[in-house]
């Protein structure tokens, strides 16, 4: 549910701010608001479950995230929209934080890589069956649809997590909660977003809330090198697997995750499809996904991640390249082969990536670490889409692009040709991009221990 909710409004965003009377800045808002609550909490709320107790939380969160949903189902306008968004954000910020954590909690060493495959798979599936389900639903029913669904879903999982699931650890009330470097981080990523997501990322302007926030975020590692008990440890980075997986995770999600929306666009804007016809084009890699998962993460128990994520990153790459030749005219057939081609890739990598990053922490710092895995992820994927809209320029300037995005058509042949260029463009660099986050991924080191344990490599 909190992965769904991050992309299920982008295929219907021009409908959804054609009702409510909103502008585009309304529409940046209300895919980017929900995305920086997720973003900027995490790390703070994995080091308070650390401390409070995971299980805790994570039912606070089905509750807010269902409160959240409902109210954005009754949203009148543009506004009220976007802030109850940041609600649901929030909640949606306490589910994925402490799921992993629990799920690793929960699984012995030499089972770790299939719970958290699972889990993964059906993180991965929420994120991009988000595409198809929002064009389905408000095919069908309308826009309000695809937030009203969460309720009775909320409901339910509210209540069952708070009958079947049990802390396995006791609280650490004798910490102190770090304020100085919370308050910093979630203000320099803040200010990081809202640079790369809110009007043109190269402006002078938003490169100067660019460099604003980087610099943020260099005194918040000042403080945090100093702080006796910090909200995010620097000593997690000393663990070679956890900074090897975390980059090649940054790589990947910056590259790849803007891939749905590019198709939506090529869809949409190049093929004239329908928002419903678009979701269920997608289909396909999300079906790859579903099942290739959970087994990549038994695989990964028996041989390790290295091998796993490396491919998954090579096959991640090979479907961007893919996608870049298409022409308004590609086959069925080829759009389903990169398809299945991104959907295997994206199911080998997540969920053996995960695994070594969480099986290489100790036991008491796995909420925070799995806050910066996933931070690291939502940060790539809140900048993917503007990074696109940047590669794009190569080809068409940003002031149209943003209007095509927004709902405009294209304007005749010479001007389709010109977007499917630019298109193409993005797709090249970005599966360069892809590629690179090979690297790290070779250079997490193979795999230790016997029997299926893991064990931490500096």
């Amino acid at each position: 549910m909190a992965a769904l909710d991050s992309s299920i409004v982008v295929v219907g965003l021009p409908t959804v701010l054609k009702d409510v009377n909103a502008t585009l800045v309304h529409g940046i808002w209300i895919v980017t608001g929900y995305r920086l609550m997720l973003t900027i909490l995490l790390v703070a709320i994995g080091r308070v479950a650390d401390m409070l107790g995971r299980v805790r939380l994570y039912n606070v969160g089905f509750a807010v995230f269902t409160l959240g949903s409902a109210l954005c189902g009754v949203s009148q306008s543009g506004e009220q929209l976007v802030a109850f968004r940041f609600i649901q954000g929030l909640g949606g910020a306490l589910l994925a934080v402490n799921s992993v954590a629990i799920v690793t909690d929960a699984f012995p060493p030499d089972e770790l890589g299939k719970g958290i495959g699972i889990n993964f798979a059906a993180f991965n599936f929420g994120s991009v069956v988000g595409y198809t389900v929002s064009g389905v639903m408000i095919g069908l029913f309308g826009w309000r649809s695809l937030f009203l669904v969460n309720v009775p879903i909320g409901v339910f999982g509210t209540l069952w997590s708070y009958k079947r699931l049990s802390e396995t650890r006791g609280r650490r009330l004798e910490e102190k909660f770090d304020y100085p470097g919370a308050i910093l981080y979630a203000s320099g990523l803040s200010v990081i977003l809202f640079a790369l997501t809110v009007g043109d990322p190269v402006s002078p302007l938003n490169s100067m809330l660019l460099v604003a926030g980087v610099s943020l975020l260099v005194i918040f590692a000042q403080v945090e090198r100093r702080s006796e008990q910090p909200v995010l440890d620097p000593a997690l980075f000393k663990i070679r697997v956890f900074t090897a997986g975390n980059i090649s995770s940054l790589l990947n999600s910056l590259a790849f995750n803007a891939l749905p929306f590019i198709l939506t666009l090529y869809f949409q804007l190049v093929r004239f499809y329908e928002p419903l016809t678009t979701g269920l084009l997608l289909i396909p890699m999300e079906v790859a996904v579903l099942l290739v998962g959970p087994l990549s993460g038994r695989l990964s128990d028996k041989y390790g991640a290295r091998g796993l994520c490396s491919l998954g990153l090579l096959l991640n790459s090979g479907a961007l390249f893919w996608f870049s030749r298409l022409s308004p005219g590609s086959p069925q057939g080829v759009i389903l082969s990169g398809l299945l081609l991104a959907g295997i890739g994206r199911g080998l990598f997540g969920s053996p990536n995960a695994s070594s990053i969480m099986g290489s922490v100790p036991a008491e710092r796995r909420g925070v670490a799995n806050g910066v895995r996933t931070t690291l992820i939502n940060t790539a994927s809140s900048a993917s889409l503007p990074l696109t809209l940047v590669l794009m320029t190569l080809g068409m300037p940003y002031e149209r692009l943003s209007q095509l995005t927004g709902g405009d058509q294209l304007a005749g042949a010479a001007e389709q040709s010109a977007f499917l260029a630019a298109l193409q463009s993005a797709l090249l660099l970005l599966g360069l991009i892809t590629a690179l986050a090979i690297i790290p991924s070779l250079l997490r080191g193979p795999r230790r221990g016997v029997g299926g344990t893991r064990r931490a490599e500096p």
